[in-house]
């Protein structure tokens, strides 16, 4: 939303969740119609030995950068949940997201990623699954408890304002002094961002937007990183099983099964370590890989295949949908080259300080 405008950010959630609803849907009757199970069958049989290799590449990718990114996020977030123990300072080893990045991949993520069936994953996806719960709930209480806060500094500031006109002896409409809030254009329909907002839309880390001191905030701040680090090993599972498709014919060896998965999480670990900018990890990863599996492949998979007339809605619904996955991929990755996202770490909202008013003094009228 921040990207996008409020409004029009709300549209592309709403927009964004209507497409991936219909791709899967055509994603199934492709299958129907080439007689297939697998999305890596349907792009095999419809496009070749090209096609299945360049979905091969794009289903490595997502789940790789989205590795790197879970690292980072691990990084951010756990190092702000130690900070608030009581004798973790700021030189506290504890508080070296490098040094989180590494314990947890040591003692957490490699292990459970060397698990060869996925179906040991199960009760790891349940604690994940039972934390977002907690996540959701904690989000939905601050809805409710934050607003008044945020809102309180703006009361405050505006009394200040008030008070400031008293002790000047100036009417309202007198006076060269304004009140100027940090959001600028918070509520503008549309900026110029908006394509590249799709790209971070599904990987939104919404604890940035509390404060340090926010208990409540630090304790859901701790569950999405447990959630983050027991949702790694199931993209590691993807990449692996793709590597295995595509150059062991599906069967790794125990051997090859350990060295594949310690070369892919150690590769993801050391991007992680090295780059640390999460804004251009989730963009570069939305328009370069989910773009083109969501928006792109399922419609062109199912435009050559359908037997439907051209001006059937599937196939128009289709072209449109492709039009604006080329549209999106391609500008938002020249916008994520040309204009990127701001990398901060550990950065305060504006309303977690109360004193933070900001006035400009002006010449004032005779």
């Amino acid at each position: 939303m921040k990207e996008a405008g409020f409004p029009l950010g709300v549209l592309l959630l709403f927009g964004v969740a209507y497409i991936t609803d219909y791709s899967i849907i055509l994603l199934i009757k492709g299958g129907n119609l080439s007689s297939t199970n697998t999305y890596q069958e349907l792009v095999r049989k419809t496009y070749g030995l090209v096609g299945y290799l360049i979905l091969s590449t794009l289903q490595f990718l997502y789940p790789f950068i989205a590795m790197i990114s879970y690292n980072i996020i691990t990084g951010d977030t756990l190092t702000k949940v130690f900070q608030r123990i009581p004798g973790v300072g700021p030189d506290n080893i504890l508080t070296d997201r490098h040094f989180i990045i590494l314990l947890t991949t040591i003692i957490f993520t490699l292990p459970i990623s060397l698990y060869r069936d996925i179906a040991k994953l199960g009760k790891v996806s349940l604690i994940s699954l039972i934390l977002t719960i907690v996540i959701l709930i904690i989000v939905m209480v601050r809805t409710v408890t934050f607003s008044p806060q945020v809102m309180l500094l703006f009361a405050l500031s505006f009394k200040l304002l008030l008070l400031t006109f008293e002790s000047a002896g100036l009417r309202s409409g007198s006076t060269g002094i304004l009140f100027r809030p940090k959001s600028e254009n918070a509520w503008i329909f549309a900026k110029s961002n908006a394509v590249q907002a799709v790209g971070v839309m599904s990987f939104g880390d919404i604890f940035e937007n509390y404060c340090r001191d926010d208990n409540l905030a630090t304790f859901g701040r701790f569950c999405y990183g447990v959630t983050v680090i027991l949702t790694f090993p199931l993209e590691c599972f993807v990449t692996r099983e793709v590597i295995a498709n595509v150059f062991f014919h599906g069967n790794l060896s125990t051997v090859f099964h350990i060295v594949v998965t310690v070369v892919i999480i150690a590769v993801a670990t050391g991007v992680s370590l090295v780059y640390d900018c999460l804004g251009i990890v989730l963009e570069l990863n939305g328009v370069l890989s989910a773009t083109p599996l969501v928006f792109i492949i399922p419609t062109a998979c199912y435009l050559r295949l359908s037997k439907e007339r051209w001006n059937h809605s599937d196939n128009l619904i289709s072209c449109l949908i492709l039009a604006v996955g080329v549209l999106v991929m391609t500008v938002g990755f020249v916008l994520t080259i040309l204009h990127p996202q701001e990398c901060s770490h550990g950065k305060e909202m504006f309303y977690c300080f109360p004193s933070n008013v900001s006035f400009h003094n002006s010449t004032l009228p005779p």
